[in-house]
């Protein structure tokens, strides 16, 4: 039966949202919507902040189970969105909240999965040195951060898909290879 009250409570917060900011859902709301009482929230949760950390770790929980393996930057920029486009007012209302850094921490996070992903794969069987290879991860997980964190700030318009599917094709650096840049000796 916990498991049950959890969801509910959980896909209400969603629910309200996708209607208005964060700073306007009360637990009032949310248990209002649910049908529960009060305390039934607080046993699960200490407040909305909580809940909102506990969705948010969930979704990152649920990209790694379903993203074993990530065969493109392309691949891994659709995955890492994945949730945002799916919840688009919804993310757009947390990220214009106070608990921004909380979503901000959690995409990081998600951008490092998936660029390690991806840099693994398609670096299976290259030789290259840890040092270096942290070097790409580094590089690769800060643009794909803060190419989404720019998609954000201009309310998600365009097609993120495209502008890095784009981005790799035109491949115009001296070392690119298969998407990833890949330091070449002078």
């Amino acid at each position: 039966m916990p498991n049950f009250t959890k969801r509910a409570i959980k896909d209400a917060f969603l629910r309200q949202l996708a209607e208005r900011p964060l700073g306007q859902i009360t637990v009032k709301d949310i248990v209002e919507e649910c049908g529960i009482n009060r305390n039934s929230f607080y046993y699960h949760y200490e407040g909305i902040p909580s809940l909102l950390e506990e969705i948010i770790a969930e979704e990152l929980k649920k990209l790694i189970e379903t993203h074993p393996t990530i065969d493109s930057m392309e691949q891994a920029v659709d995955a890492a969105v994945e949730f945002i486009r799916a919840n688009k007012r919804a993310v757009l209302h947390i990220y214009n909240s106070v608990r921004r850094d909380t979503f901000e921490r959690y995409l990081m996070e998600t951008c490092r999965y998936v660029v390690t992903t991806y840099v693994d794969t398609a670096l299976a069987g290259r030789t290259i040195d840890e040092a270096d290879k942290s070097i790409l991860i580094r590089y690769h997980t800060c643009a794909c951060f803060g190419n989404i964190i720019d998609w954000l700030n201009g309310g998600m318009k365009d097609d993120l898909s495209d502008y890095f599917r784009r981005i790799f094709q035109l491949k115009i650096v001296r070392g690119w290879e298969d998407g990833i840049y890949v330091p070449v000796e002078p």
